[in-house]
């Protein structure tokens, strides 16, 4: 399958999934009610009255709520595919780097403590702040004798992310009962607060994030097959992986912002679409954005579905399929030894 039809089957398979997802609920609402919606809305037509009830509920909760998911998967799925290839390392993660850990301790910071004093900005910085912390701290761990050590990121990445987690619920205990409660919540992943206005901030993070390292994936190839070889090529190793990570740190600490911390997706759709589309990074990098997010949008599906009209975290179900995922990887592996 060529670059270009692979993109685009998968483009088209996440706006047909957006579309489904959007009429999904307690309300169904047909797929073609939904185009004309979308429709009318864009080109500014007069939405018919027996159309405003669905209208109102696919503007003002569905649709945020279906782009949220489809920003926060890709972004993801991004992250886990750089990691995994900067490290070398199949178990690369931004949950499991420790990435998620620090932002979301940046982000509990502000909702318990500080409150937005820079109005939308402040989750997405407060979080981003969070991510560069655990970031030092992984990549100060993993340094031994003034190299930074692949093999020792993940290992550092989990000490790390234990250690964070732990400050998260120490500030989480004594803060505000109503308060803890909302950021207990918000830990485990959910996208219920979905809104137009916070759209914005991880729209433009995830496309020049995926912008920028789509500019670095010949480099990414070269440093997944080693870096005796990445050097050869005439690239600081060392550098390019600071650059990288400090890039992965503001796209996770961005997505983290808007939904919590959700675990997994940056584990498994890298290694899904490795094997459909190859190793190249020009190519793998696009579908992974693109099957994160149509992934994360079917996960919401089912969060607020299952137990309807009971919205569940979607890091739950993140959690058990990715604990599955990483079950049967290690079967698959055992029995290729």
């Amino acid at each position: 399958m060529t670059v270009s039809r692979a993109v685009l089957v998968l483009a088209a398979v996440l706006i047909a999934s957006m579309v489904l997802a959007v009429g999904i609920g307690p309300t169904w609402i047909a797929p073609s009610t939904v185009w004309h919606i979308v429709i009318d809305t864009v080109v500014g037509n007069v939405i018919p009255d027996k159309s405003i009830g669905d209208a109102a509920i696919i503007r003002q909760l569905r649709f945020p709520r279906v782009i949220s998911a489809a920003l926060v998967g890709a972004g993801l799925a991004v992250v886990g595919t750089t990691l995994q290839a900067v490290t070398r390392n199949s178990l690369a993660d931004p949950y499991l780097f420790g990435i998620s850990s620090g932002a979301a301790l940046g982000a509990v910071t502000i909702m318990l403590y500080s409150g937005a004093i820079l109005g939308p900005f402040s989750l997405p910085l407060a979080a981003f702040g969070g991510a560069i912390l655990a970031l030092t701290l992984v990549m100060g761990t993993a340094h031994q004798r003034g190299a930074l050590l692949s093999e020792r990121l993940i290992l550092s990445g989990v000490a790390v992310s234990f250690v964070l987690m732990a400050a998260t619920n120490f500030l989480i205990f004594f803060g505000d009962r109503r308060g803890a409660a909302a950021a207990m919540f918000w830990m485990l992943g959910g996208l219920g607060a979905a809104r137009w206005d916070l759209l914005a901030v991880p729209a433009i993070v995830l496309v020049l994030g995926l912008a920028f390292l789509l500019s670095q994936a010949r480099r990414m190839n070269a440093v997944m097959i080693g870096d005796e070889i990445a050097t050869t090529l005439g690239i600081e190793v060392s550098r390019f992986r600071f650059v990288l990570f400090v890039a992965c740190a503001l796209i996770t600490g961005t997505m983290v912002a808007v939904s919590g911390a959700i675990g997994f997706v940056g584990l498994m759709i890298p290694h899904v679409f490795r094997h459909v589309v190859g190793a190249d990074h020009r190519l793998l990098l696009p579908s992974a954005a693109l099957g994160g997010a149509i992934f994360l949008v079917w996960v919401d599906v089912c969060a607020r579905t299952v137990l309807a009209p009971e919205d569940l975290p979607i890091g739950i179900f993140t959690a058990a399929i990715g604990g599955a995922f990483f079950l049967w990887q290690m079967q698959r592996t055992h029995r290729a030894l």
